[in-house]
């Protein structure tokens, strides 16, 4: 049977899942990437460690992607986290499992697991073409800009694997929105997910704590209770358990109605027992003796308590105790998109069929990152991606009527 000639846009996890399904079949796949390098979003987030998926119960795991995670648990399913696990071992990535749940490769590097991914591609036949930049349809087929010159193609299928809008320096700046609207295809606007967010400080706290890390403490919003840490900014806060409530606090923010980030500074006391050691404490000392040596704080949480509790209530060891435990940090609004680690929105599910074609465009499939859906991190966004890249590329076969052989076939031929 004569090879088809598939196209992939976008050469980030998603799109490189999609190209190995299809390879695996024996097919002719060229991935177009507009940037120098593949997947650099990919090799950014791996240089703090790269969590590659999560451990913890599928059923929870299939339950963090929000309004999204019955329409994307066929593409888990497909490729679970276990899954994940085999195919970067596949690689030769061995992976561990750290003390939060999340999964690592053991050389907490995303390179040497890009690279292993990049060289089988390349001898399934992919073709990889790099500084080749969408610019969208024309004369029936596929535009780039590339170091030749302007190209038209027509393969016999394409997806689309664009990624986002967070991060654009990377690549990922959703110059395609327009040219699928003109299509007919329904998008959702963009937002920021996994996000910091705006707080007025005054200038005196700004200059003395921007960049200090708040420890050990646990934070509240819609979104639940966890523990964690985030950073005071110049402009807010951000970090891992900012982000943990950053959708639920986005949403509250967008309808116009206050929100703020309730942090308990002290864990592991009750307030009770705060209120009789603060009690305890000599009036005549310092505010700064008196809470270290009557609830264990210093630093960064008693100029937060300074900062956002009134004077008369740091006087009160009762009502004092009470903001060591629920310190509402109000919040103006979510920072830019351009910062986020990820973002919500993108092109919409009643746009895509099972198999992941948008059904507007007969012969264009979608995948990864620029699918209306978020995730918090710790190994779920990375999970997604591939999944639905897999997905994608299962689809492609089957519209193109030869089938389509999932990545994970090739690892564990009992599935």
């Amino acid at each position: 049977m004569k090879k088809k000639q598939i196209s992939i846009i976008g050469g980030g996890p998603a799109g490189l899942m999609a190209a190995e399904v299809l390879s695996a079949a024996g097919h002719a796949v060229t991935i177009y990437e507009a940037m120098p390098t593949v997947a650099r979003k990919f090799l950014l987030a791996g240089k703090s460690g790269l969590n590659i998926t999560h451990s913890e119960d599928y059923t929870r795991f299939v339950a963090r992607f929000g309004k999204a995670s019955d329409r994307l648990r066929p593409a888990l399913d497909g490729f679970k986290p276990d899954d994940v696990r085999a195919w970067a071992e596949g690689l030769g990535t061995a992976t561990f499992t750290g003390s939060s749940g999340r999964v690592f490769p053991k050389v907490m590097k995303a390179s040497p697991l890009l690279r292993a991914w990049i060289a089988r591609l390349e001898a399934h036949g992919v073709s990889i073409l790099t500084r080749h930049r969408w610019t969208g349809f024309e004369d029936g087929g596929y535009a780039f800009e590339t170091p030749q010159g302007h190209r038209v193609i027509h393969p016999d299928a394409a997806l689309l694997a664009l990624g986002g809008a967070s991060w654009p320096r990377l690549g990922s700046n959703a110059a395609w929105v327009p040219w699928l609207h003109e299509k007919g295809v329904s998008i959702a606007p963009f937002r920021p997910a996994n996000c910091g967010f705006d707080v007025d400080w005054s200038e005196t706290f700004r200059g003395r704590f921007a960049g200090e890390p708040l420890k050990s403490v646990t934070a509240t919003s819609p979104a639940g209770t966890f523990p964690g840490e985030f950073v005071i900014t110049r402009h807010g806060i951000e970090g891992s358990l900012v982000y943990a409530h950053s959708a639920a606090l986005r949403d509250a923010l967008e309808t116009g109605k206050p929100a703020s980030l309730l942090v308990d500074l002290a864990p592991g006391r009750s307030t009770e027992r705060l209120s009789k050691d603060l009690a305890r404490q000599d009036r005549k000392g310092s505010f700064s003796n008196r809470l270290r040596k009557g609830a264990g704080l210093d630093g960064v949480k008693t100029g937060l308590l300074r900062e956002l509790a009134k004077e008369t209530d740091l006087q009160d060891p009762s009502k004092l105790a009470s903001h060591v435990k629920s310190l509402p940090i109000p919040l103006t609004r979510p920072r830019p998109i351009t910062e986020a680690i990820s973002s919500a929105g993108g092109i919409e599910w009643s746009a895509l069929d099972d198999g992941y074609m948008l059904s507007a465009i007969p012969g264009l499939f979608a995948a990864g990152e620029m699918l209306d859906w978020e995730a918090p991190t710790g190994g779920y966004l990375l999970t997604a991606c591939v999944a639905t890249g897999n997905a994608a590329g299962v689809g492609i076969g089957k519209w193109l009527g030869f089938g389509g052989r999932p990545a994970i076939a090739a690892i564990n031929p009992l599935r």
